[in-house]
């Protein structure tokens, strides 16, 4: 048995999960994203314990550890160095909680668990090089070559929504222009479509629904009124649908993955937005004829972080 931990800004999500991937007792508490570091890793290292004292599993049985982080990680000391969203900075977090759990701890950067769990039970299962998109409010990747988890030198790879595909009207969160979060997330998509509104040229239902009130609308709202034949949504996917393949594309020209796995809340737009995209993919083919690996919907839907966390611990005691 592994245990998966998966951080999040909002809560902190833990399961028990089997060696075949299936999650056999899961749990949930809010992180509290505002307290101290210490506060954050004590309610972990908590939830650990509550988790197992509360399940069927003796501790004996749970081979590992494993904690999804949304930050930047060194993979060999198990340290946070950046967590952007958390105050988790240069924290040696495998360590603190391997020392109170007593049982072996592995981190890793989230959407690169999230590819892992793909890779070992999802679409991306006995792929030679694989790469998930994490698309949410950011955009995560996870890259799998060869069965092994790809972050670089640094530990700072696989960084795909900090790709620079154009000149955009707002900066990235970290600072620059052009980033592909800022054109092909969840956010970006609603950013858009208010400015959009806001401009007022095109008629749109989105503006009736809340009489004005953008500050409601969702990426959800966006492509269901797109379905529907919406001009103004319509417009807005399109956008996200254009950059968000110029990204997929840069990712064929470097690895030419066989499996391009779209996850993440925008994923729930299924076959619309998957045929969207691999329609502009194929548009921007350099060579017209040149083959290209499969692009697909993600299986593992909100399990994925937990799910990926524990296989971590499983990556990692098989070297």
């Amino acid at each position: 048995m592994y245990i998966g931990v998966d951080l999040g800004g909002t809560n902190i999500s833990i399961g028990i999960v089997d060696n075949s991937g299936k999650i056999k007792f899961i749990n949930t508490i809010s992180t509290n994203s505002g307290q101290k570091s210490k506060n954050i890793i004590d309610s972990i290292i908590n939830l650990i314990n509550n988790t197992i004292k509360h399940s069927s599993i003796v501790k004996e049985d749970i081979n590992s550890i494993g904690i999804g982080i949304p930050g930047i990680i060194n993979q060999e000391t198990g340290k946070i160095i950046e967590c952007i969203n958390l105050p988790l900075h240069d924290v040696p977090l495998a360590e603190l909680v391997k020392k109170e759990v007593e049982i072996p701890v592995f981190i890793d950067n989230d959407a690169t668990l999230a590819g892992l769990a793909e890779y070992e039970i999802g679409v991306m299962k006995n792929s030679t090089t694989s790469v998930l998109m994490t698309i949410g409010t950011g955009i995560g990747g996870g890259i799998i070559i060869d069965g092994k988890l790809q972050a670089g030198y640094n530990g700072i790879g696989s960084e795909i929504g900090h790709m620079i595909v154009g000149q955009n009207y707002y900066d990235c969160n970290c600072g620059r222009n052009g980033c592909l979060e800022t054109f092909a997330s969840a956010r970006a998509l609603v950013n858009y479509t208010k400015k959009l509104i806001k401009q007022g040229n095109i008629e749109t239902s989105l503006h009736k629904m809340f009489s004005g009130e953008t500050d409601r609308i969702d990426g959800k709202m966006i492509f269901e009124q797109a379905v529907k034949g919406d001009e103004l949504a319509n417009k807005a996917v399109n956008r996200m649908v254009k950059f968000l393949s110029i990204g997929i594309m840069n990712l064929i020209s470097v690895i030419d993955p066989q499996v391009i796995a779209l996850g993440g809340g925008i994923s729930n737009a299924g076959d619309f937005f998957l045929e969207k995209v691999r329609t502009e993919v194929n548009n921007l083919k350099y060579f017209k004829t040149m083959p290209i690996g499969k692009i697909m919907i993600a299986k593992l839907g909100n399990e994925v972080g937990i799910i990926g966390a524990a296989m971590l611990g499983k990556y990692w005691l098989s070297k």
